[in-house]
């Protein structure tokens, strides 16, 4: 029995889009390993506070890997996550992964900004941005406030 050419058409095309998701994913989070490692993320913090630490593009890799390997990604990102420390983010992306067909949906990069907008956690003094440079609320406005000062003498 062959397929439609159509549907051979769709399915190439979701593997290919399936397989060049697992190399960005892997490589990508090969290379963010030890530089969410030196971010220092408390291992007691809940999923909301996690959130408010690791950058976008750590969630967004996650989710890519879990398109591209549905189900069989959560050994993947177990031991990625374990590997950085990040325990209650492992726990929860590793839920996710087991659920059948969720990987359509970008459930953790949903949730990055789901606790950014709706203040959910504890928000931390330095917070991570878009690609994860680490940005000093506290001190920025410190200098703000120190630069205001400064000029009104």
């Amino acid at each position: 029995m062959q397929l439609p050419a159509t549907l051979s058409q769709v399915i190439t095309s979701l593997l290919i889009a399936m397989g060049i998701s697992l190399v960005i994913a892997l490589v990508g989070l090969a290379l963010m390993i030890k530089r969410i490692r030196t971010m220092h993320i408390p291992a007691t913090n809940d999923l909301f506070t996690t959130l408010h630490h690791v950058p976008l593009i750590l969630v967004v890799l996650l989710d890519l890997l879990d398109f591209s390997l549905d189900i069989f990604s959560a050994p993947i990102a177990w031991a990625i996550l374990n590997r950085m420390g990040l325990s209650s983010l492992r726990n929860t992306a590793t839920i996710q992964a087991v659920i059948p067909i969720s990987n359509t949906i970008p459930c953790l990069t949903i949730a990055w900004f789901s606790v950014r907008v709706f203040k959910l956690g504890i928000v931390p003094e330095r917070s991570a941005s878009f690609l994860g440079s680490a940005t000093d609320t506290h001190a920025d406005d410190a200098n703000r406030q120190g630069s205001m000062t400064s000029s009104t003498e």
